[in-house]
């Protein structure tokens, strides 16, 4: 019981903090911290670009989408258990209007079967059945797919 509430609470810990957290004013570490975090998603992404999709793989050199979002995430520090696209929809906390177009908020897809990162408005990473890891445009076949955003939690 003790370690199922540990790990609960450690779960907590880890998602708690926004990923579009506003600094106090005076901090320049805050917005610096944010910076590098965004940069070394992008790094992430970036790496992991090009690689076939094989079901249920979480890299290094293929990925389901959930896979390819759980290794940019473990990448920068973010540790969750690997999981479905669902249970990430499920444990992670909803994003604001404003911050579902944001780099690095996580989109979810049809009926929570697929999942990916947002790039910008037009565009998200993912891993693609037919395509593997690549980058998107977020065009009206996908946009009539998605079934809610979420945030990715700060490490």
């Amino acid at each position: 019981m003790k370690r199922i509430f540990g790990v609960c609470l450690i779960l907590t810990l880890l998602l708690a903090a926004p990923l579009s957290a506003q600094p106090p004013e005076n901090s320049s570490a805050s917005v610096s911290g944010i910076s590098d975090f965004l940069s070394g998603i992008k790094a992430a992404i970036q790496r992991n670009l090009g690689r076939p999709y094989v079901w249920g793989s979480t890299g290094l050199k293929s990925y389901d989408c959930s896979g390819f979002v759980w290794r940019v995430m473990s990448e920068n520090g973010i540790l969750v258990k690997r999981t479905t696209a669902r249970k990430f929809y499920m444990m992670l906390k909803p994003a604001s209007k404003e911050e579902q177009g944001k780099f690095g908020t996580i989109v979810f897809f049809d009926d929570l079967k697929h999942m990916g990162i947002i790039e910008s408005p037009r565009s998200f990473y993912h891993a693609q059945v037919s395509v593997g890891t690549n980058l998107s445009e977020m065009n009206s076949f996908w946009r009539t797919k998605v079934y809610g955003y979420r945030r990715m939690p700060l490490p």
